[in-house]
């Protein structure tokens, strides 16, 4: 393996695909646009392509955009182990009438939001030099309990070498462990390729923590980020483990990219983003190599209500060659006369590296409580290691093309919650995911093409 320069590394945004199941089900508790709009007809046609479009105005932009396919949805296996027999028509009817919570959860395309498909440490920051990857075991709900076995079958089939990287399995599926991904872990430095410090947010600690949030849970735990860091080999130097403030968690802040983002050196956050905001400052800076710059937002220009109706934060925060940054924001940012005069007058006007602003229609996903930046996995690679990718996940014009005609072909433009237990639908999931796996050139990952 040759020895990359701090000039090879790029910062590639992974995408979920939004899955054929797309629905708005109301599943995820503390997560306040999610709970709100539980039960409306959702358009799945229509949100995979608005994640389409944002993949490629970002790639048109000079950034390197990838992609991930959904989940294999209905996941008629996890409703045969709880009992439900007979063919796939006869498990579904009878889970529509006995437990229908239970058929909207295996059917939810919360693996669209990527963010929480798993940690990733940049080999610029491994003691091995090779990337590492921990699926997140998402244990705080069944939805997403249902996910990390096939998140890690994905991962180890696009990032295969092992010369390069490396995948370590899910966490314990406990409370103790409860992880939730990349949503609650940022990465600090100078550019890309410049040596890292990891900064970790939980909501609670499982042995020994007193403080904590009362209304809403919290997701992560201590113990869960300290045993990530310490599967990656990350050291004390290289790491900031810091508590989110229960207030905001009790906000229906439920994951810390929902209330901060960080890029390079700069750290957006607002002033109740931590619940020690000064202590998590003062050991980053001390931690890291390049002076850390943070943008902090007051609650008298944003409100913890509007930080969590326009997303503000769960946007997109992106390096340009000529050191400014690009805030990807959704289009409820502009909504909200708050947040867009903070974003005009603080961040815009203000002495940090953020110069420009891009709008994103993503409304399908902010319906069910995800952002530009819940849809993307962070991933740096070398160019190397770029080149080591198996398959076609790289977006280009034409894989953009090829799987907007795939989503025109497969997707339904009207999915309301009592459409789940159509026996179709399981039909044309299938059909669509085996024709996916062969346009991205991945294999099978997939439970029905394993047998």
């Amino acid at each position: 393996m040759s020895q990359a320069t701090n000039t090879d590394y790029r910062e590639v945004n992974f995408d979920g695909l939004v899955g054929p199941t797309h629905n708005y089900s109301g599943l995820a508790h503390g997560n306040v646009a999610s709970m709100r709009h539980g039960g409306l007809v959702s358009n799945p046609r229509e949100a995979a392509l608005q994640g389409l479009a944002k993949m490629k105005a970002l790639m048109d932009a000079g950034y390197a955009q990838g992609v991930l396919p959904p989940q294999q949805r209905p996941d008629l296996g996890a409703l045969r182990s709880l009992g439900f027999s007979g063919s796939n028509r006869e498990v579904l009817a009878r889970a529509a009438k006995e437990a229908p919570q239970v058929l909207r959860a295996v059917c939810s395309a919360s693996s669209m939001w990527t963010a929480n498909a798993a940690t990733v440490t940049p080999s610029r920051d491994a003691a091995d030099g090779r990337v590492h990857f921990t699926p997140a075991n998402l244990q705080s709900s069944f939805h997403r309990y249902l996910e990390p076995e096939t998140t890690g079958r994905v991962l180890a089939a696009i990032f295969r070498h092992e010369s390069h990287f490396a995948h370590h399995p899910a966490l314990p599926a406990t409370p103790a462990f409860s992880d939730e991904g990349a949503a609650n872990h940022t990465r600090l430095c100078g550019e890309h390729g410049e040596a890292g410090v990891h900064l970790y947010v939980y909501g609670r600690q499982a042995f020994g923590g007193e403080v904590g949030p009362k209304r809403f849970p919290a997701r992560q735990t201590l113990e869960a980020s300290q045993a990530v860091a310490r599967q990656h080999g990350l050291a004390a130097a290289q790491t900031v483990f810091a508590q989110q403030h229960p207030e905001a968690i009790d906000a229906g802040v439920f994951h810390n990219d929902v209330i901060a983002v960080g890029n390079g050196p700069v750290l957006l956050y607002h002033e109740m983003a931590f619940l020690d905001e000064q202590a998590t400052l003062d050991e980053l800076r001390a931690k890291m190599t390049t002076p850390l710059i943070p943008v902090r937002v007051p609650s008298e220009a944003v409100s913890m209500d509007d930080a969590v109706a326009s997303y503000l934060f769960n946007s997109q925060l992106l390096s340009n060659p000529d050191g400014s940054m690009t805030l990807v924001v959704p289009g409820e940012c502009q909504e909200r006369e708050a947040v867009w005069r903070t974003i005009q007058d603080l961040l815009l006007a203000g002495h940090n590296p953020i110069g420009e602003v891009i709008v994103k229609d993503v409304k399908q996903s902010m319906r069910n409580g995800g952002g530009p930046a819940c849809l993307r996995l962070r991933v740096v690679l070398s160019a190397e290691e770029r080149a080591a990718l198996t398959g076609r996940v790289l977006l280009s014009d034409a894989l953009y093309g090829e799987l907007s005609a795939w989503v025109g072909r497969h997707y339904r433009d009207r999915l309301a919650p009592d459409d789940l237990a159509d026996p179709q639908l399981a039909d044309e999931t299938l059909t669509a995911l085996d024709e996916l796996t062969r346009i991205l050139q991945i294999g099978s990952v997939y439970p029905f093409q394993l047998g």
